[in-house]
């Protein structure tokens, strides 16, 4: 059995992420809001007041602004047979960048936080190089 490509790997990860990530939203967001409001329809819109709760929501939609782009040039690498190189150092580094942006938010370190994002964006960008390379 071949190893699997480190883009594939990487897009499990993320979505192991992903699901982290949704289930600290979906936590903070029901410890603040209340589980009955949480289970119902949720017709009336409430804004999330607390900061972790709004943070942690935050950071979640903002995972999910890149992760389609991540998991669609990952797959596309490998399909390709462009994996490796620049393409996998790439997915290493969004994945890495994107679990560090969870507590750089969550606990506001000036400036990192951004610095996290920039990191994701660029590795988007080599591993779109290595697509057409």
């Amino acid at each position: 059995m071949q190893p699997l490509p480190i883009e594939i790997v990487m897009l499990a990860l993320g979505m192991v992420l992903l699901l982290l990530q949704l289930f600290l939203q979906s936590v903070s967001s029901a410890m603040e809001m209340g589980g009955a409001y949480k289970a119902g329809p949720r017709d009336e819109a409430r804004v999330l007041r607390g900061v972790f709760a709004g943070r942690a929501d935050r950071a979640f939609r903002n995972l999910l602004e890149t992760f389609p782009i991540f998991a669609a040039l990952a797959l596309a690498l490998v399909v390709t047979g462009r994996n490796g190189g620049l393409g996998a150092l790439g997915a290493e580094a969004w994945v890495a960048a994107r679990v560090l942006y969870v507590p750089l938010y969550l606990i506001q370190i000036p400036f990192a936080r951004s610095l996290a994002w920039f990191v994701s964006i660029f590795a988007l960008v080599a591993m779109l190089v290595r697509l057409f390379q």
